[in-house]
Parts: C-alpha cells; sequence; structure tokens
C-alpha cells in the first residue's frame, strides 16, 4: 500500500491558535499554542518562545507560507522577526473556529459562575449559591460573556447585574478579619475602624493593645488597610482569617 506524503513545506496543526494581522496591505500571522495567547496579553507569560509553536512570521500558517523580510520591512519598518511577532500578538486577531469559539465561552462562562459562586452569598441564609443557579440567573440578566477577558475581571460585573436585573437574591460574602492595634489607639481611630463593619465580634483591649474581630465587606478590607497606614503609623495591621463563602455545584 503507497504512503500518503504530506508536503514538507505544510504544517500540521496539533494544539494550535493562529493569530493574524493585516499591515500595509497584506496578512501577516504566527502560530501559537493553545492560551497562551492571552496568558502573553495579560503578563503572565513573557517568555515568547513559550508562546510560539514555530519561532516565524507566515502569510499563510496552514500552508507553511513563510513572510518574506522586504514584506516585514515594508509592513512594519523592521524585518525582525521578535519585534513584528510581538506587534502581531499585541494587536492580531485570535482565528478560532465556530465550534471552538462556543466550546471557549462556555468553558469561560461556567468559570465565571464559579467565581462568582464562590465570592457571593444568599443574604438571607448566608449560603452560597449553585453554580447552576448562578449560570440561570447570568441569563436572566442578560450577561454576555467577553471573550477577550479573563473570567476574574468579569466577576464585578456579574454581581452588579445579578444583583440589578435578576430575581436571584445575592450579596458578596462577608470577610472575617482581625485588626490590631498597638499602643492605645485614639478613640477618633477606633470609630474610623468600626465603621467598615457590618457586624463586631470582638472588641476588646489587651493591657494598651486593641484587637477587634469583625465581618466586612470585603471592598472595605482596602479602606480599612489605607486608614492603618495613615493613621496608625506602623502600630496596626489588617489580617483576613475567613471567606465566609464556598462554591457547590
Amino acid at each position: 500500500m503507497s504512503k500518503i506524503i504530506q508536503p514538507m513545506n505544510q504544517i500540521k496543526l496539533t494544539n494550535v491558535s493562529i493569530v493574524r494581522l493585516k499591515k500595509g496591505g497584506k496578512r501577516f500571522e504566527v502560530a501559537c499554542y493553545k492560551n497562551k495567547v492571552q496568558e502573553w496579553r495579560n503578563g503572565v507569560e513573557t517568555n515568547l518562545d513559550d508562546v510560539l509553536q514555530i519561532s516565524n512570521v507566515f502569510v499563510n500558517v496552514s500552508k507553511g507560507e513563510v513572510a518574506k523580510a522586504n514584506d516585514l520591512k515594508k509592513s512594519f519598518g523592521t524585518a525582525s522577526v521578535p519585534e513584528v511577532v510581538a506587534e502581531i500578538l499585541k494587536k492580531g486577531e485570535v482565528q478560532v473556529g465556530e465550534k471552538e469559539r462556543e466550546h471557549d465561552l462556555s468553558a469561560l462562562r461556567k468559570e465565571i459562575a464559579t467565581l462568582v459562586a464562590e465570592k457571593c452569598v444568599d443574604p438571607e441564609t448566608q449560603r452560597p449559591h449553585p453554580v447552576g443557579m448562578i449560570d440561570k440567573a447570568m441569563n436572566e440578566a442578560g450577561f454576555s460573556v467577553k471573550q477577550g477577558k479573563t473570567a476574574k475581571s468579569q466577576v464585578s460585573e456579574v454581581i452588579r447585574l445579578l444583583q440589578s436585573n435578576s430575581t436571584l437574591p445575592i450579596q458578596r460574602a462577608r470577610m472575617r478579619v482581625r485588626v490590631a492595634i498597638s499602643s492605645s489607639p485614639s478613640e477618633e481611630l477606633r470609630k474610623k475602624v468600626l465603621d467598615g463593619a457590618e457586624q463586631v465580634e470582638k472588641d476588646e483591649m489587651v493591657e494598651e493593645n486593641w484587637e477587634v474581630v469583625m465581618l466586612i465587606d470585603p471592598g472595605q478590607y482596602k479602606v480599612i488597610n489605607e486608614l492603618l497606614q495613615k493613621e496608625a503609623k506602623g502600630r496596626g495591621r489588617i489580617e483576613t482569617m475567613t471567606f465566609a463563602a464556598t462554591a457547590t455545584s
């Protein structure tokens, strides 16, 4: 039986993402590992060798057609492959098939719903909602996943939408923190710290040291921390004890 011989210049696409940029009237492409493009754009990955499957610039990746140095020079002002690759990765469009796009959006949506479930609770029961219930509420609220953004960066928007546009009762889970200030803090400083609490569980002076354990909205953590840095002058600290929510499927 005769063997089918694949042309030498044909690239076998395996676990590949193609990033394409049109510039100077021409098309340029680079072949990258899946998921690495977004990591590079987010600054998580900085080594181009770990992003690129092949360290070259192509006119057509699937056909193995390498871009000519003259075309790179005309379109990008340089024939340096690393510089051109960096611009294509930064400004180019990731080519995704329809089925792959649907799969990626579905996976991203589930990741967002899982993060929301981890960070939020039912205000009445103080228990987390199942991920499936969060996903249904996201549909009800009309949320659309943004493929170019990470799941984490979309969580705050989802929570706001669920609170305003869905029937699901939801609030951010409260954070339990301990605040400690040495050398007898002023009443004014103590009041400012306690103003950030939704519930105080412990408030006591031990010798000249003040310690309070309280539940706060996560957004208050930064406020209290900055307050301590400004007014306690190295004598105060805040630390997280627990985050009162666990995601369930």
